[in-house]
């Protein structure tokens, strides 16, 4: 699991930046998302991102495409990313 939590200039575009990501992350396998903002700023953003294999999670969150993409889209200064493995 994938936790980023940023910034962004403006979240419907962002929004859009990051809908037409989608394919990229499927590719990476990711098996469901979440996104959700801050109720007190809607700009503040926060991305759940599930994946089945945790190396290919790592590589994901590592790849420069993933950087642009968010450069793209508007994100804000240095993103939190927190790189998560379940533990059964």
């Amino acid at each position: 699991m994938i936790i980023i939590h940023h910034r962004v200039e403006n979240f419907p575009t962002w929004k859009r930046g990051y809908d037409n990501h989608a394919d990229k992350r499927k590719a990476a396998g990711l098996s469901h998302d979440h996104v959700l903002q801050a109720m007190d700023d809607p700009n503040m953003v926060t991305v759940v991102l599930d994946f089945a294999d945790f190396a290919r999670a790592e590589a994901f969150a590592a790849s420069a495409d993933l950087k642009a993409a968010m450069k793209a889209a508007g994100v804000v200064g240095k993103p939190d990313i927190h790189i998560l493995k379940k533990i059964t």
